[in-house]
């Protein structure tokens, strides 16, 4: 039997059993893709690693680090990001009219770390300002995208994010990378 979630099998009833096992099997397993193995070779693609805030309507800041960035359009000016359904922020940025993308600098591999966990207030002991709508901007980051959000998608287990970019300020200094389960910098391995 089909279903959203994948394939299901259920076998046959051992002889006197009186209950049915119901195995569900991902559609990546089902079509024979080793999942680890999958992430290995997505992990050959070096990306950088940028931070994403929002703010939601009653003022409740909202944080992730996220390495699923990318430039969809340049007229208009439209840019991307990937978040995890499972993040326990997902209300906030599903809802939010804004947010920001910071690119991290080659240094902010703590930062990265940190809005990576679960936390209280992953905000806490760090400089922040308002900007569009409130969404909080983190200092010292590379590149910062300040967007109106334009479309939200259905992603499989991700939320995709369009952003349409109304500001946005760049340095020249070097970004953090994330290549092969591990931080690195465009000057070193």
């Amino acid at each position: 039997m089909d279903d959203r979630r994948g394939l299901s099998r259920e076998p046959p009833a051992a002889t006197g059993a009186a209950e049915r096992v119901r195995t569900v099997v991902s559609p990546a397993a089902a079509s024979g893709i080793d999942i680890r193995e999958l992430r290995n070779a997505l992990g050959c693609f070096a990306t950088g690693i940028t931070i994403v805030t929002a703010r939601a309507a009653d003022g409740q800041a909202a944080g992730v680090t996220a390495n699923s960035f990318c430039s969809v359009s340049l007229d208009p000016p439209l840019v991307l990001w990937c978040l995890a359904k499972s993040a326990p922020s997902k209300s906030v940025f599903a809802n939010a009219t804004h947010f920001a993308i910071h690119v991290l600098a080659e240094h902010q591999a703590d930062i990265s770390a940190r809005f990576s966990r679960p936390s209280k207030d992953k905000f806490a002991g760090l400089q922040v300002t308002d900007g569009l709508a409130g969404t909080p901007l983190l200092e010292d980051a590379v590149a910062v995208f300040e967007c109106r959000c334009e479309q939200r998608y259905d992603g499989g287990d991700h939320l995709i994010i369009v952003g349409r970019v109304e500001r946005y300020r760049h340095t020249d200094r070097p970004p953090l990378l994330f290549h092969f389960g591990r931080y690195c910098g465009v000057g070193r391995p």
